[in-house]
């Protein structure tokens, strides 16, 4: 997966599972609260992950380039 679709998906799921837990902090529902914290946190490192694959790219096209102007 690339890096963006991985920070449209940690997007998403830290957005659910923040409603998650608004659901159940409503409801009082322990369960639904802890799935939202869960899937909150999972969206995070989705994020995360997609920001670490951008800057890697990004580093990787930096030294090709200089690599390139070397020669």
């Amino acid at each position: 997966m690339g890096a963006t679709a991985d920070k449209i998906k940690g997007t998403a799921n830290e957005a659910i599972g923040k409603a998650k837990q608004g659901i159940g902090e409503a409801t009082g529902s322990e369960k639904l609260q802890g799935e939202g914290a869960v899937q909150e946190i999972k969206g995070k490192g989705q994020k995360a992950l997609g920001d670490a694959k951008e800057a890697t790219k990004d580093a990787v096209n930096k030294a090709a380039d200089a690599a390139n102007k070397n020669l």
